[in-house]
């Protein structure tokens, strides 16, 4: 029997540990890097993203390296797999742990433009907060979201995230500084899948 956050079986038969929906998450594997380098240099995607230039391959394995000697301390850094055949889609992290206050800031990337609007983002979503807040007992999960980027503040809000306020100004972006929109969602807001009403 699958747990409250287990989308069901993967093709070879086994249960993720963490999921939901269509897609499961697993730990970054050293072979992903070069798919990373080619998500994160596609304008596309890293206009959402804190990134103003294309980044390489030994940029990314250093990276890769710091992930590892911090995943599990004050992050947690996955990627997004489809169940159907394990392709990955894009990566999610919490970051900035602070397991006193009991918050963490929260961080998603779908890759590629034609795997937005399918629903991963959504399930990597719920899968990452019943992760947060089942597993680490986290009381608050946060995140940023430019101005421009409507349709995942659109995301975040369906998910739950309330919007809490805007750093104004806080990003400088192609020319222009841009207003940075703080979410975040409480415990309290979050309904585990095994209590969610059914449709």
């Amino acid at each position: 029997m699958t747990g409250p956050t287990s989308p069901g079986r993967r093709s070879d038969g086994t249960e993720p540990i963490l999921g939901h929906g269509l897609i499961y998450l697993r730990p970054a594997e050293r072979d992903d890097l070069p798919r990373f380098v080619r998500w994160l240099s596609d304008a596309r995607t890293s206009r959402t993203l804190a990134l103003v230039s294309p980044l390489s391959l030994p940029i990314e394995e250093r990276w890769f390296e710091d992930m590892l000697e911090h995943h599990g301390q004050d992050r947690w850094h996955f990627v997004i797999c489809r169940l159907v055949d394990d392709r990955p889609v894009g990566s999610i992290d919490l970051h900035q742990l602070d397991m006193r206050n009991g918050s963490a800031g929260l961080g998603i990337a779908i890759g590629q433009p034609d795997d937005t609007g399918q629903g991963y983002g959504s399930d990597a979503l719920r899968a990452m907060i019943a992760f947060g807040f089942g597993e680490l007992r986290l009381e608050r999960i946060w995140l940023d979201v430019y101005d421009y980027n409507e349709r995942a503040r659109r995301v975040y809000e369906r998910v739950g995230f309330v919007h809490e306020g805007i750093l104004r100004h806080a990003l400088y972006r192609a020319g222009a500084h841009r207003d940075v929109h703080r979410m975040a969602i409480l415990r309290a807001d979050w309904v585990p899948a095994a209590e969610a009403p059914t449709a």
